[in-house]
């Protein structure tokens, strides 16, 4: 009798505190002491379509609005008279592992700048393909997933591109309408430079960019980070990014993410160690899901696509 009575206190307590913490969880979070807490959270959801609804439920709008701001990211475009380095042809390519409080990860530097191309899917524009599937195709020793696409059927086929694709000096993709609009750009010239920034659509073809994708934002700057306060404003995730040395090295970073091992990292940390490594450029590729860093015929991080790899349209890759 007295171990049927304590079971149920015992199991009385449980679901007190259950019912108890979810009440004070959101209270604590949301109204205490810890602002990063808050703002990695309210980011973090606010970039999402699905679970906004995690911080406008307990924050107004004015206040979120406040949050973001605080954790923005300044524009910034590339100078191309500021690039000046001279291409040895330093055929290496190193790998390096990188982790902070809550993430792991893996850099790759390529010596040779003018090693790096755009890898497309062989279904392109239609469907992607994983991207050790368009490295292997591409012969490449090393790849990391490129830009965005658009995935309306909702099946996870990696669809169209966002923005535009160029490769070999060809626009082989644009949705583009106004030729006066500013669009992301993260591209790579003839002579191996890497641009980044938000430029005017038909100027970028005036710039010599031989390999492209539209994406962003920009995180390192003509040698400047562009967060200059809170996390970048898009939360903790998976993360893919590219860089260059000032010495014309490119940095290829890919982040893990949503596991018990490696949360994700913000802009924040992207550009850190964009910085930590040198970067005189720097910007941010399409993460989630679709992060995943490819190199001598395997996949050498922890994509968090419950599938493995997600398809998408375009990689950076060097063979």
């Amino acid at each position: 009798m007295r171990g049927k009575i304590f079971l149920k206190k015992f199991f009385g307590f449980i679901i007190f505190e259950i019912f108890f913490m979810s009440f004070t969880m959101p209270v604590f979070i949301f109204y205490g002491p810890f602002t990063n807490i808050r703002d990695t959270l309210v980011t973090t959801a606010m970039t999402t379509f699905t679970h906004q609804y995690i911080v406008t439920t307990f924050l107004s709008k004015s206040t979120i609005e406040k949050i973001m701001k605080i954790n923005r990211i300044d524009a910034g475009q590339s100078n191309m008279e500021s690039i000046n380095f001279k291409n040895n042809h330093n055929n290496s390519i190193d790998v390096y592992n990188v982790s902070g409080k809550h993430f792991d990860g893996k850099v790759i530097l390529i010596h040779d700048p003018t090693r790096v191309e755009v890898g497309l899917s062989d279904k392109f524009p239609k469907e992607g393909e994983t991207t050790s599937i368009i490295a292997k195709n591409k012969g490449a020793i090393a790849a990391i997933n490129a830009g965005g696409f658009g995935d309306r059927s909702m099946k996870g086929i990696g669809g169209a591109p966002q923005g535009f694709v160029i490769h070999k000096g060809n626009l082989l993709y644009s949705e583009i309408q106004d030729n006066n609009k500013k669009v992301d750009l993260i591209g790579i010239t003839k002579d191996g430079k890497l641009i980044v920034g938000n430029f005017i659509y038909k100027n970028i073809f005036k710039m010599g960019i031989k390999e492209a994708v539209s994406f962003g934002p920009p995180l390192v700057v003509n040698g400047k980070g562009m967060i200059k306060t809170g996390n970048g404003g898009w939360g903790i995730a998976p993360r893919t990014a590219i860089g260059q040395k000032s010495d014309g090295t490119i940095i290829f970073l890919v982040i893990d993410g949503r596991s018990l091992k490696s949360i994700g990292a913000t802009l924040k940390d992207v550009q850190d160690i964009m910085l930590k490594y040198g970067a005189y450029n720097a910007a941010n590729l399409d993460g989630g899901s679709s992060s995943t860093m490819y190199y001598e015929g395997k996949v050498i991080n922890n994509p968090s696509d419950a599938l493995g790899e997600r398809y998408v349209p375009t990689i950076f890759f060097a063979k």
